[in-house]
């Protein structure tokens, strides 16, 4: 592993990046070889093979941060931006261990947690957990807290250290818990804190700030919720609720099934499924055997009555087992939306004819109006039917009213590329809104990283400047986008080069700070590979 400079740069370390980038693109050995040797992509491959890769700068610059030891360029980042306190006071640096081993809703901020940076960031600073007792607990010090906890006993039920934050609850959504090298020694932290009579159902609270002009949001963080649904600790959350957490927090069951492994935990303890959303949130996941299991805790409960579940399972595709489910625990297969839309019409408006199958045979209503029948043609991918409706309905598309006009976004949202191409063609009003935070088509394309879907909509007249649910823009959806990363193999630059092809301006270097790029006037964030094709377009013009 290379060493970083006492004083790493980032700008620096981007030039290394792009030149090792360069270096590749001539076909040198070496750039060839340090790719096979750190790039997960190359690993294995022969060096014809690597060579034939279609590079970016996003590899280089993954393949730099490897060779520092950093597994992303983010955590690598995060690193750099972090250490920049080592020449203020120790107040500063504790803020900046804080910022990289919590997330920011614990934080404050949209920031992930980069627990790997903040171990690094612990290697090079060991007397960090000695100089603030929260910090222990996080860090896993077990020697500190029990200092601690030996000159004040009432120190584990107090709120304190940079965050404002019980002992309890610091240990517990300390992302150092996701490191081999830390679970135990956090473990350990835990029982010595449980022993000494930390309450572990004490909350703290905390604003959940959006990456918008929106109000942040209160809620209350508890210790169970940091092991059940932030960590996903299963032998941390059983040690939690024998001590007596409550298991009926509010929040550990609906954020467990992010990744359910203490799902099963939570219900054996009696966390009750009515009331939480838990259901809804499960359905964002193709999770069928946990949801069964929700459903199994939740007979007879209100989210069963009525179609809310039904419509939502529709919604976000979930599969006809999903929905054999819910008609066995008693939703209503005959449940229509407030504007009369029955599940059958709508599962046809989502693509999903496998599901309406499962509702006709129900006994869902199973006749489409003409409109609907256009609808599901489009949705099916089935140009033919589409175009035959339209010979008699030729003021279809735009004659459809604004429930169903918003398929075209949601298909979108969904990634359904064939459909979106097909209702574009056709002519869909092609700056309509919907999906969960009421986006155009093209916003959510960008979103998805989908370079694609993104350049075909804005061959056919979709425009940059279309707004989104959060008063923002698609350069807006660019920016947040390339940074958090929300699909695992977006392309980001791709669709910031085809933005800039159809109309929105080249980026322009911020005077005021170089870690932005002024784009039509406004300063923005984006991810290094998105800014750099900004700012190439601008060079050129």
């Amino acid at each position: 592993m290379k060493s970083l400079p006492d004083r790493p740069d980032i700008g620096h370390l981007k030039r290394q990046a792009k030149a090792l980038l360069a270096e590749f693109r001539r076909g040198a050995p070496e750039a060839v070889e340090r790719f096979r040797d750190a790039l997960p992509a190359a690993a294995g491959r022969d060096p014809a093979a690597v060579t034939a890769l279609e590079l970016r700068l996003h590899d280089a610059q993954s393949c730099i941060s490897r060779e520092y030891g950093f597994k992303s360029w983010a955590d690598l980042r995060a690193y750099v931006e972090a250490i920049r306190a080592r020449d203020a006071d120790t107040a500063a640096l504790l803020q900046a261990f804080c910022r990289l081993t919590y997330a920011g809703d614990i934080a404050g901020g949209t920031n992930r947690a980069r627990p790997g940076a903040a171990a690094r960031l612990l290697a090079d600073h060991p007397d960090l957990p000695r100089q603030d007792a929260w910090v222990a607990c996080a860090a896993g010090d077990v020697e500190a807290v029990r200092r601690r906890i030996a000159a004040d006993p009432s120190w584990v039920n107090g709120i304190g250290g940079p965050l404002g934050l019980t002992p309890l609850v610091a240990a517990t959504h300390s992302s150092l818990l996701r490191l081999v090298e830390y679970r135990d020694r956090v473990h350990e932290v835990v029982d010595l804190l449980l022993v000494a009579g930390s309450d572990p159902n004490l909350t703290v609270s905390r604003r959940w700030e959006a990456s918008t002009d929106a109000s942040p949001s209160e809620w209350r963080a508890s210790a169970l919720h940091g092991a059940a649904g932030v960590n996903f600790d299963p032998d941390l959350t059983r040690r939690l609720l024998a001590a007596g957490a409550d298991p009926n927090d509010g929040e550990s069951l609906y954020h467990s099934l992010d990744r359910p492994v203490c799902t099963p935990i939570l219900l054996e303890a009696g966390a009750v499924v009515t009331g939480t959303n838990a259901l809804f949130r499960c359905l964002d996941f193709d999770d069928l055997d946990t949801f069964r299991l929700l459903l199994s805790h939740a007979a007879g409960s209100d989210e069963l009555r009525g179609g809310r579940l039904l419509f939502w399972a529709i919604r976000r595709r979930r599969s006809p087992a999903h929905v054999e489910a819910l008609l066995e625990a008693g939703v209503d297969p005959i449940a229509r939306t407030s504007d009369g839309t029955s599940a059958y019409a709508q599962a046809l408006r989502y693509g999903l004819p496998e599901v309406a199958a499962v509702l006709e045979r129900a006994g869902a209503a199973s006749t489409l109006d003409e409109e609907d029948r256009f609808v599901a043609a489009c949705a099916g991918d089935d140009g033919e039917t589409a175009r035959e409706i339209m010979t008699r309905r030729p003021d279809l598309p735009a004659a459809l009213g604004e429930t169903r006009l918003r398929m075209l976004p949601e298909l979108a949202a969904a990634g359904c590329a064939g459909p979106v191409r097909l209702m574009a063609d056709l002519g869909w009003p092609i700056s309509v809104r919907g999906g969960d935070w009421s986006a155009s088509a093209l916003n959510h394309a960008v979103f998805r990283g989908d370079a694609a879907m993104a350049r075909y909509l804005l061959e056919r007249g979709a425009s940059w400047t279309e707004e989104h649910g959060f008063g923002d823009n698609v350069c807006g959806t660019l920016s947040w986008a390339s940074w958090n990363r929300p699909v695992e193999d977006g392309d980001w630059a791709a669709c910031a080069q085809a933005l800039v092809e159809h109309g929105m301006p080249a980026g322009q270097p911020d005077p005021r700070n170089p870690d932005c790029v002024r784009v039509a006037g406004e300063s923005r964030r984006f991810a290094d590979d998105v800014a750099a094709c900004l700012l190439a377009n601008g060079t050129e013009t």
